[in-house]
C-alpha cells in the first residue's frame, strides 16, 4: 500500500494539481489583498468615508453580524471568479488554436507515386 501511495504521489497528474491548489490559495491572497488595500478603499470614500470592514449590526454584547465583511469576500469571490475564468478562457483559445494547427499526416511516397501513375492513365 505505501508503495501504491508513493506511485500516485510521484504521477504528474496528482503533482500538477498540488502545484495548482498552492499557486490558487497565493493568487487568492493577492487577490484578497488587492480588495482590500486597493479597491475598497476608494469605494469607502466615495460612500462618504465609509469603512467595509467595520460595517456590522450589533445583535448584542459581543455578537454582531458583520456584513461590511461579507460585502468585501463577496467582491473578491467576483473578482476572482472573473480572473479565473478570463484564463481558463485564453487557455481553451489557445489549445483550440493549437489544434487547428496540426497538419494533415503526410501521404507516404509509394502512394503519391500510385497516384501519379493512376492519374497519368486516366489522360492516356
Amino acid at each position: 500500500m505505501l508503495q501504491e501511495f508513493k506511485s500516485f504521489l510521484i504521477k504528474g497528474n496528482a503533482v500538477d494539481m498540488a502545484v495548482g491548489f498552492i499557486f490558487g490559495a497565493a493568487f487568492a491572497g493577492v487577490v484578497k489583498s488587492f480588495i482590500v488595500n486597493v479597491i475598497m478603499p476608494p469605494i469607502g470614500l466615495l460612500m462618504g468615508g465609509v469603512d467595509f470592514s467595520n460595517l456590522k449590526i450589533v445583535l448584542g454584547g459581543d455578537a454582531a453580524i458583520k456584513y461590511g465583511q461579507a460585502t468585501m469576500d463577496l467582491i473578491n469571490f467576483v473578482i476572482l471568479g472573473a480572473v479565473v475564468f478570463l484564463l481558463v478562457k485564453a487557455i481553451n483559445k489557445m489549445q483550440k488554436e493549437k489544434e487547428e494547427v496540426k497538419e494533415e499526416p503526410k501521404t507516404p511516397e509509394d502512394v503519391e507515386l500510385l497516384r501519379e501513375i493512376r492519374d497519368s492513365l486516366k489522360n492516356n
